[in-house]
């Protein structure tokens, strides 16, 4: 979810919330800032308007709103960071208040097939739409955002290592590929294949730890 510009930041440096970042944001001119901050929370935005039942366009348009919504917020002063408002919670209030919006409208907006005179859409556009007032959102944001972490933290090792020791991991961890059929697809021996695993396993665990603890502490907003 970070782009390369991004990547390229101090390793210690959490990207998505930190507060240099955040204070470029306040400059609504400051047109690079938000193109980061942008690359770095649509998709994590998306899914979670995907997953509280909304259709691509209107998950679409919350990341749209959400973003509008957050610029404005950042540039009129609304978020203070304090020890029980991190910017985390901000934002996921922007993101209730923008799905909760249009799950109220899609309860009474008739789908097409409903205007045409059947019914056979209605009922699973209800039964799917979860309740605003519940904590559907909640649960949906707090593992949107830990698959958030993981994605930074694979972002900033790969940054960090040869392309070919990337592989080596993505195919012998990620996909599952036996070590012997990795050394031979790239060329390499078992010892290399070995190496690449224990050593990228142990960076994700690292920048992990840290996003993560950065996240609990002061919601990554310390830069």
């Amino acid at each position: 979810m970070v782009n390369a510009a991004a990547r390229s930041q101090a390793p210690d440096e959490f990207l998505p919330t930190r507060n240099s970042l955040l204070s470029r944001l306040r400059d609504w001119d400051d047109h690079e800032s938000w193109r980061e901050f942008f690359d770095t929370y649509w998709r994590f935005l998306y899914s979670i308007a995907l997953r509280c039942g909304l259709s691509n366009e209107d998950a679409r348009d919350v990341v749209q709103e959400t973003v509008a919504a957050a610029a404005k917020g950042l540039r009129e002063g609304r978020f203070r960071h304090s020890e029980r408002s991190s910017f985390k919670n901000w934002l996921e209030l922007i993101v209730r208040r923008r799905v909760n919006d249009h799950l109220r409208r899609a309860r009474v907006r008739p789908s097409a097939r409903a205007e045409s005179g059947t019914d056979t859409a209605r009922t699973p556009r209800m039964e799917r739409i979860p309740d605003p007032a519940g904590d559907v959102i909640t649960e949906v944001w707090e593992e949107e955002w830990a698959r958030n972490v993981a994605d930074v933290a694979m972002d900033r090792v790969k940054a960090r290592v040869s392309a070919k020791q990337f592989q080596m991991f993505d195919l012998y961890v990620i996909k599952g590929w036996a070590v012997r059929d990795v050394a031979r697809a790239l060329r390499a021996n078992v010892a290399q294949v070995y190496l690449a695993k224990h050593r990228l396993t142990a960076m994700l665990r690292k920048e992990t730890a840290v996003l993560r603890r950065r996240m609990e502490t002061d919601g990554g907003l310390a830069g």
